[in-house]
């Protein structure tokens, strides 16, 4: 029985969803395929992914394919209540609300693994940390599942060497129609959407700092370098830094970027990447936001103890004054940005990420007796798959390798 908080909001949730489908051509094309093949008959998948229209649609595409889906968000402020209403209308058992406690949160999972899926869809890893401890008797006839994200994956592959990984899973963040597509250009556009449309304010002229330069923190510098933005960029990596620098960008350790920054960053999937030094020194009405997965890459906790007061300036931000009489302002909570004050990812970019998530679920269905629990990588053969269709819906064409051509990247005579 779906959890959701109103069932009227289903109509807007319904044209959500509509308009999403007609711009998702890839899993069009997967949907159809899906349909005849019917390749989940008799499975049941648990879906936690943010809870809006492009998840909505990957929900229903693994129907077609004749799973039971069974669907819930994957952080307390990126469900969208229509959605959720809608999407349970149409045949998806969905537990999901906006704005739950962390409790209500992971109950509302944990009431989703009830199900005893045999396979799963994870956006963080908090599926699969369920199941290896509370939700451990739901993982009864588990096959496997898939991985949305890079903070996620850190998580599996430690659970892989400590031997404590409750299933094989896929690694479907690390495939190209994912991070090359999705965390560069989705986030980049969508993190942008969101502080724009958050502040109504300009990005040309302003300095903005970056914390990661890896494929989201490249999207995001790209785009705030675009809008006319002087853009740090801070890393941990020398040879990110250096990546950075070669795409025009200034390298800074936090401590002397905090003090430059008019807008802030993090995107990195680690804690402590701001915290209390830096806002000591950071300019009045400075503008902080989160585009990593948890909320934990600005010390928000230690901003709160610091101010003498706080204040809602807009709906999703919160300014925090300092004794000294400085305000900092922080988007959604420290929260994923892009959905915590946003839609998220275009509809595009979304329909290959969840193209590879159906198509990875379909491989492991076909291959569940002979995996073992250890973390794989997507085979290449879905990855081109995948760009053919998003090149065919764009009535792009490329060349193909002629056999003699295949033959000689093959050896090694000349």
């Amino acid at each position: 029985m779906s959890i959701i908080r109103d069932a009227s909001l289903a109509p807007s949730g319904r044209k959500k969803i509509e308009w999403v489908r007609s711009n998702m051509p890839a899993l069009t094309q997967i949907e159809k395929q899906f349909e005849e093949e019917k390749p989940f008959e008799g499975l049941r998948i648990a879906v936690s992914v943010h809870l809006e229209a492009k998840t909505a649609n990957l929900g229903l595409v693994l129907k077609k394919g004749g799973a039971e889906v069974y669907l819930t968000g994957c952080n307390p402020l990126s469900t969208q209540d229509d959605v959720a209403a809608a999407v349970a209308e149409m045949g998806v058992e969905t537990f999901g609300k906006y704005g739950v406690t962390p409790q209500e949160y992971e109950d509302l999972l944990a009431q989703t693994l009830a199900c005893h899926p045999h396979l799963i869809v994870d956006d963080g890893g908090d599926l699969i940390n369920l199941l290896g401890g509370r939700c451990k008797e739901y993982a009864d006839v588990l096959i496997g599942g898939c991985e949305e994200t890079t903070t996620g994956i850190h998580r599996l592959k430690a659970r892989e060497r400590e031997g404590v990984l409750p299933c094989p899973m896929m690694a479907v963040n690390d495939a190209k129609a994912k991070h090359y597509y999705d965390n560069k250009y989705g986030t980049g556009q969508s993190v942008w959407t969101a502080i724009m449309d958050t502040t109504n304010l300009i990005t040309a002229g302003k300095t903005v700092v970056v914390a990661g330069y890896g494929w989201c923190g490249k999207g995001v510098a790209m785009r705030a370098k675009g809008m006319g933005a002087n853009v740090i960029v801070t890393e941990v990596d020398p040879f990110k830094a250096l990546d950075a620098t070669m795409d025009g960008f200034r390298i800074m350790k936090m401590d002397e970027a905090a003090k430059f920054g008019d807008i802030f960053v993090t995107v990195t999937g680690c804690k402590d990447v701001i915290v209390p030094r830096h806002f000591e020194v950071m300019k009045d009405n400075a503008i902080l936001c989160n585009a990593g997965h948890f909320d934990c890459e600005i010390d928000v906790a230690s901003l709160k103890k610091m101010a003498v007061s706080t204040a809602e300036r807009r709906k999703n931000i919160v300014g925090y004054t300092l004794p000294d009489g400085r305000t900092l302002n922080v988007l959604g909570e420290g929260r994923l940005v892009n959905l915590a004050c946003g839609m998220g990812h275009p509809a595009e970019i979304m329909d290959m990420s969840f193209a590879v998530q159906a198509l990875s679920l379909k491989w492991l269905a076909e291959h569940r007796d002979e995996l073992v629990k250890k973390v794989y990588n997507v085979p290449d053969f879905i990855d081109d798959e995948i760009g053919r269709y998003k090149l065919k819906a764009m009535q792009i064409e490329i060349d193909t390798l002629t056999p003699e051509q295949e033959e000689y990247l093959a050896g090694w005579q000349v």
